[in-house]
Order: C-alpha cells, then structure tokens, then sequence
C-alpha cells in the first residue's frame, strides 16, 4: 500500500480482527463479518443481504439448500449482540426478489422484528427489492429510504460515477483474489481509498466480482486498499499484490 494511501487511512487493527479506518474524516471499522461499523455514531451498515435467494432459485428448479436466510441472520444477530448498535443500516438488495419477504420463514420474520427493537432500523432501497419492500412495509419494523447523510457519509446502494466523497455503497460485491499457499484464493472485500468505500455483499449466498473489474476499480482515481475478510480477521491487501 502507498504512503498515501495509508496516511489517508490510517488502518489499525481491533482486538475484533477488523480494521480502523477514517472514511471522509470518520472512524470506521471493517468488520470480519463484511459489515461496517461506524463508532461514532454507534450505526451498523450491511449491504446486500439477499434473503431468501435460495427459495428464489428453488422455485425456477434450482435447488439450493433453503438455509440461506437463516444463515444470514445468524450473522447480523451477533454483529448486533457484539455492538450494540443504536442503528442499523441494510444498504439495499435486502431481499432478493418482490416476494422474498412473503417466502420467509415465520420465525425468521419474527427474528428480524426482534433485532430491530430499540433502535433505528434503516432498509436503503436496492435494485432487487425496491419492489418487496414498497409491497411489505406494513409488515416490516422500519424506514425506507433512498439514500441517507451519516455525519460527514453519503449511504446509497449503488455506487455513483465521478468523485463522490464520504460514498457508502453496495451492490457490485466486491472480491479479491489473492495467492496463498501456492495457489489462488478469493474472498469478499471492502474496497475503499479513505474518500468512499465499496461494501462486500452480507447475504450467504452471495457471489463476487472481481475488484479489479473496471466497474469498482473505476470509481477511485488512485489505487484503492481491498479488504478481504478472513475467517478472525480482515486483511489489507495493496492493490498490486491482487491477482
């Protein structure tokens, strides 16, 4: 990583395994679990958790094992339980098509209700569910909004063209792939250059695309960082060592 670039980020790492940053002049963390933590103003952010993408490709007669929610809000329950957030941000493409929301379990209903008691809970609306949740909002606990301000950051789900400081985004699902151990590894990532930062896909049965495609690598004008998540750490990784 450049000598730039490092001043602008000054990373640490957190007895958590995640990574210390300053985005737009705000203290962040990258968190192992791909969620950003923003210490501040005590507010979760995750982007593209795609519940119930497993029943949506079982009822086109792809049969994945339908776990996927569940495995996904296992996740975001213990981020919330180990913080304590007073917010909570899901950044768009929570759910996956217009009617994730009424293949949900029950008790998976139940527990999101459940995780979004006493404090702010925020759906950004996503290219896939800006549909589900103008249809289910009577029965989900919480706001849609479009974009929202967070101190000095500007959230929104997709990632805007040009120079857009303090840019919070999601929905391209940035990957990295690296060489460990003689062979080629790939793995979820932050990507940010201390101005914006680009999120990695929350849900379970998320994909990736490769950071170095020109839709992420496009939106920084220098080198950005890649953060990939390990399994009790993120990893800075310079932008050179990428394969």
């Amino acid at each position: 990583m450049n000598a730039a670039l490092t001043n602008l980020l000054s990373p640490a790492r957190c007895p958590s395994g995640g990574l210390r940053v300053l985005i737009e002049g705000e203290p962040c963390v990258l968190r192992c679990s791909g969620a950003l933590w923003v210490l501040n103003h005590r507010t979760l952010i995750a982007a593209d958790l795609h519940l119930e993408k497993g029943s949506a490709f079982a009822a086109r007669g792809q049969m994945l094992p339908p776990y996927d929610s569940r495995a996904t809000l296992d996740r975001l329950e213990a981020e919330i339980e180990a913080l304590q957030p007073a917010a909570v941000v899901l950044l768009g493409d929570s759910f996956h098509d217009a009617k994730s929301v009424g293949r949900m379990a029950a008790d998976d209903r139940v527990r999101l209700d459940r995780l979004a008691a006493g404090r702010d809970w925020i759906w950004l609306e996503g290219n896939h569910d800006i549909a589900a949740l103008a249809g289910a909002m009577e029965d989900l606990v919480g706001e849609v909004v479009e974009t929202m301000a967070l101190g000095s950051m500007r959230l929104i789900h997709e990632p805007q063209p040009g120079q857009q400081p303090g840019e919070i985004a999601g929905h391209l699902h940035p990957a990295a792939r690296v060489a460990a151990h003689g062979r080629g590894v790939r793995r979820p990532c932050f990507v940010t250059d201390g101005r914006r930062a680009v999120l990695p896909a929350f849900g379970a049965f998320t994909g990736g695309l490769d950071v170095r495609d020109p839709a992420i690598a496009g939106l920084f004008a220098e080198p950005p960082m890649a953060a990939a998540l390990g399994r009790d750490r993120v990893h800075a990784l310079a932008w050179e060592a990428l394969r």
